[in-house]
């Protein structure tokens, strides 16, 4: 790993892979608890609710609202990374915190259930189910309905741009005012240039992402099948404006470039943030200036959608 110029803001984790196999994840995912900190922010109050999926199971979301937002805020769903294997990580729940104080908007966070025991698409009905839960009762939650973003990263992204299919398709009312995806998986195919290249690169590389796809058992020939590989679609038309970053050193770097071709050529605005000396999941190591200066370019082009100041 030492031949990637990763910048050492990021060591420990600059040399750190998971172990993903069916055998970690038994072992991994039972362990991995929403952390106790997620309640104790004095700025922000959580509260935990329990949304019916299309098959009758029940799907935990967290709504994160700040002290004195008020009602008719704006909201941005979060869906978390993680391969569509793990559950979130404290960063993930971190990320969200500063989101929703620095953006001054409420976050509604969605923890999906995960392959290999749920399947595609599972994962993207659940998700779907939670943004229409949150649409529906938007007032109640004091949101308003006409500025209500999604993002998420890694995984998350595939996740975030299926719902904005599947609300297209299923012709539901809400209009997204924007996608919001670092580091975004959005190519199952796994062959572009940096797939190739990024074969051992630490938090995330192109051997552990051919390792995914027996897990989620995805099929091409599956009607859903551009939910998890958007790149692969033919019709970008009505999607929201997107904030698109990417990683120097990362196997997924090119699923976020063709994924911005593709939108400008539909004419969808996008601002593209292409850091360098970094790995997939860099955020982890909050502290890190990289990681502060990508929050901060984040939270800007929330913020800017949020006003309508485009």
């Amino acid at each position: 790993m030492s031949k990637y110029k990763i910048k050492k803001e990021f060591f420990p984790f600059s040399h750190f892979t998971p172990p993903i196999s069916e055998r970690f994840l038994a072992m991994a995912v039972p362990h991995m608890k929403v952390p106790r900190f997620l309640f104790r922010d004095r700025e922000t109050q959580v509260r935990r609710y329990e949304v019916a999926s299309f098959d009758g199971e029940r799907i935990e979301c967290f709504l994160l609202s700040p002290e004195n937002i008020g009602q008719n805020a704006p909201c941005l769903i979060y869906i978390h990374g993680g391969g569509f294997v793990l559950p979130a990580a404290g960063y993930h729940y971190r990320n969200a915190m500063q989101y929703a104080k620095e953006v001054s908007c409420k976050v509604w966070f969605v923890n999906y259930r995960l392959a290999p025991k749920h399947p595609h698409p599972i994962f993207f009905e659940d998700c779907y189910a939670a943004m229409c839960h949150l649409y529906d009762n938007a007032a109640a939650y004091g949101i308003d309905r006409l500025r209500i973003g999604i993002g998420g990263d890694s995984a998350g992204s595939a996740l975030s741009v299926g719902v904005c299919m599947m609300a297209r398709e299923r012709s539901h009312p809400i209009r997204f005012a924007f996608q919001m995806l670092p580091y975004p998986f959005l190519d199952a195919r796994n062959d572009s240039a940096s797939a190739k290249r990024f074969t051992d690169t630490p938090m995330w590389n192109s051997t552990l992402s051919h390792r995914i796809g027996p897990m989620t058992k995805v099929l091409r020939d599956h009607p859903s099948y551009f939910w998890y590989s958007p790149v692969e679609a033919s019709d970008f038309q009505g999607l929201p404006p997107a904030y698109i970053e990417t990683c120097e050193f990362d196997c997924l770097h090119d699923d976020g470039i063709l994924y911005a071709e593709k939108l400008r050529e539909a004419g969808i605005h996008v601002t593209l943030n292409e850091t360098e000396g970094t790995m997939h999941g860099f955020d982890i190591v909050q502290k890190a200036p990289t990681t502060r200066a990508a929050l901060v370019a984040r939270i800007a082009f929330m913020k800017e959608q949020f006003s309508g100041e485009k």
